[in-house]
């Protein structure tokens, strides 16, 4: 018989998570032992992203909050970037600069093509003008005090405050290891979130991000979950997809709470 005892790097991750979520996230992890017992002991020694123990760090918002489940395809490559917290990058401060998006967003470029996609649905710019000159009356008026969240950590609060669950396909980033691989042996784990969000009277909308995020739709957890879906963010033609702005347009994200 293998080994199916987690290792206790992992399970001290779990003190980021909100308590409301430590026994099924433990499930979860049981469950991948299971499948592939040699994957979580190889991981508590490799070098992955995020560090500093974030690994569950998207479980923060309590279980009974969760209206939606964000999922993106894996945490940013670099150490700085990479928070646990799907598409919030750890190098992202201010979102503005006088000129337009500040240098950071554009360097996150998923990161600023949702911003852009945010913008077209609150009818503050348009799809077909999202360059540097349509941005910059926005960013002046945002930077003087216009109402408009001013960083990453309030477009955060934000998403955090509609119900977003911050997910990843994979919950972790390694240089040697291709995404879709990782991915594939957090399926258990994320079975056993999508198990106890099924579980409560009203269901989750699942926002699935780009192909990797887009397998889970098959798992059976999640198939009474109503679902939308895109192309990932890094492409230029997420801006203008008609579904997300549906989806987000509402909430008014970028404004202040």
């Amino acid at each position: 018989m293998p080994d199916t005892t987690i290792p206790t790097a992992i399970l001290d991750a779990l003190k980021l998570a909100d308590p409301s979520w430590h026994a099924t996230l433990r499930q979860g992890l049981e469950a991948m032992m299971r499948a592939t017992p040699d994957y979580l002991p190889a991981l508590a020694v490799d070098d992955y992203l995020p560090t500093d123990g974030r690994l569950f760090a998207a479980f923060a918002l309590p279980l009974e909050r969760v209206r939606y489940v964000l999922v993106g395809e894996g945490p940013y490559p670099r150490a700085q970037s990479a928070t646990g917290v799907c598409f919030m990058d750890g190098a992202v401060g201010e979102l503005w600069s006088e000129a337009g998006l500040s240098k950071p967003v554009n360097r996150a470029t998923s990161l600023r093509n949702f911003m852009k996609m945010l913008l077209v649905a609150d009818g503050r710019l348009q799809a077909d003008d999202t360059g540097g000159a349509a941005l910059a009356p926005i960013a002046r008026s945002a930077v003087q005090g216009d109402g408009s969240i001013r960083t990453l950590a309030a477009l955060q609060d934000n998403l955090l405050g509609e119900g977003f669950l911050l997910l990843n396909a994979s919950l972790v980033f390694r240089k040697h290891v291709a995404p879709v691989v990782d991915a594939r042996a957090w399926v258990p784990f994320q079975q056993a979130v999508f198990a106890a969000l099924s579980a409560r009277a009203a269901k989750p909308t699942l926002v699935l991000w780009g192909k990797i995020a887009e397998q889970l739709k098959n798992v059976p957890e999640s198939a009474s979950f109503p679902h939308v879906q895109a192309e990932h963010p890094y492409n230029l033609s997420f801006i203008r997809h008609q579904g997300m702005q549906q989806l987000f347009g509402p909430m008014h994200l970028l404004r202040q709470r």
